[in-house]
């Protein structure tokens, strides 16, 4: 079975996310966007545990159902154990902090590894996603001596903060960040500022797989990274197999766990893309970072480093070396995939723009307004998810409800033919999907993501 996922997500008990992040409302998102196996989130904080309790049961498979719903995999979305913690330690005479996400097997196995985290003096009841004192090694030395089929994912890898490889306070490598449990560390998560092709050029993760999730904090925002399995049962094993199956590739009892494909975000829309300081808007290539350094040219401080500069430093492989190319397969998705003729085992990607930007950008408004939202949910209650409006659904179709410019632009979407103005310290790139005049930075931006 094939199955969308989005396997990292917060609570409405971590910070600045919404209060409708509780069960019931996440399964709803999940379901309208066409999700069938989402996280749990922040199953570290004991009241959102008990949340957990209250709404949903076990499967009996390492995963878990709304309580009273029908049998499971039978009607809707089912749920991960996952949780994300934030680390802040000193190692190798620098300030570290790294966000890693924890998927559990069961409540069982996630009550005993919260009960060992406060033993060591993490304090859970803080937030959702609990900073504490221990290193990166610490946190899989617990994770793994409790349940050894548990799992330990970096999130957002590339994020300048609180990420493995992030300028400001990551690592190098997975082997100097987890020491001698790097060899469990089976799979990456990408962020919102990374693709895989991005992190095909480094050469470590060739032996890993790539994952996209939302790190979402509202409902909405579900889906708008998630990683696609092809899998033997809907159970945490499974997907477990499956990202220790890094490639295409089909053997054995594996043949159908596997990463099919991720759906990304643009990285250029990810809020650390670039270099640059947002108080004196200044902003650079990694061509620019390479001849003008880090230091902001308006006020003398220290820019932050962003994501595509970061890459090139640790990158064994150039883009050219990949030969990406960009190809519609014959399996009903009418989206682009884009893979690497150098690397044809590994999953191949799709970019898309979340629909409800798509209307905004046709329409005007924002993505939150009651006109797209009433578009948003037109299209979506008429087609059954986001998900099959923005992949599967034919123009034409799309065009009898929602008129024609709404469907060019989920037209371009799916071919690639967009513009984003890159983000940067913290600012989100910006869609531009219908454009008359291109300005020199929007072509000097297709020209980088188009890849050819």
């Amino acid at each position: 079975m094939k199955i969308i996922s989005d396997l990292q997500i917060h609570s409405k008990y971590a910070r600045a996310v919404s209060p409708e992040m509780v069960v019931p409302k996440i399964w709803e998102w999940a379901k309208r966007k066409g999700i069938g196996l989402i996280a749990t989130g922040d199953w570290t904080h004991p009241l959102w545990m008990r949340e957990i309790k209250n709404n949903l049961e076990e499967t009996g498979h390492g995963l878990l159902k709304l309580k009273n719903s029908p049998p499971a995999g039978s009607d809707g979305p089912q749920f991960l154990l996952e949780t994300e913690v934030s680390c802040i330690y000193s190692q190798g005479g620098r300030l570290r902090r790294i966000h890693t996400m924890i998927w559990a097997p069961s409540i069982d196995s996630a009550e005993k590894i919260n009960k060992k985290l406060l033993s060591l003096g993490a304090n859970l009841m803080s937030d959702g996603r609990p900073i504490m004192g221990l290193s990166s090694l610490q946190i899989a030395d617990v994770v793994f001596s409790i349940d050894p089929k548990a799992l330990i994912v970096p999130a957002h890898i590339w994020t300048p903060w609180f990420s493995l490889y992030g300028s400001q306070s990551g690592f190098d490598s997975i082997e100097e960040c987890f020491g001698r449990f790097a060899r469990y560390i089976y799979a990456v998560e990408t962020g919102l500022s990374s693709n895989p092709q991005m992190n095909w050029r480094v050469k470590e993760l060739d032996t890993r797989s790539i994952v996209s999730f939302s790190d979402a904090h509202s409902g909405p925002k579900l889906g708008r990274e998630a990683t696609v399995f092809e899998l033997s049962e809907l159970s945490f094993e499974s997907i477990r197999q499956a990202l220790m199956n890094p490639s295409r590739k089909q053997s054995g009892e594996q043949s159908l766990n596997r990463i099919v494909y991720t759906l990304e975000f643009y990285p250029e829309e990810g809020k650390y893309h670039y270099t640059g300081h947002r108080n004196c808007q200044v902003k650079q290539t990694p061509e620019e970072t390479r001849e003008k350094g880090t230091l902001c040219p308006v006020c003398g401080k220290k820019l932050t480093v962003g994501v595509m500069h970061r890459v090139d430093q640790l990158a064994g492989r150039s883009e050219e070396e990949l030969k990406m190319e960009k190809v519609i397969e014959d399996n009903g998705i009418l989206a682009s995939f884009y893979r690497s003729e150098t690397l044809p085992d590994r999953p191949p990607f799709i970019m898309l723009v979340p629909l409800a930007e798509i209307i905004a950008e046709v329409n005007g408004g924002q993505p939150t307004s009651k006109g797209v939202q009433n578009e948003y949910f037109k299209l979506v209650d008429y087609f059954g998810t986001e998900f099959k409006v923005l992949t599967e659904v034919k123009t034409d179709d799309l065009t009898k409800i929602s008129g024609e410019k709404i469907s060019s632009a989920i037209g371009k979407v799916r071919s690639g033919d967009i513009f984003v103005d890159p983000g940067y310290d913290g600012v989100f790139g910006k869609v531009k999907i219908h454009s008359e005049e291109k300005t020199e930075t929007e072509s000097a931006v297709k020209k980088q993501m188009s890849l050819f």
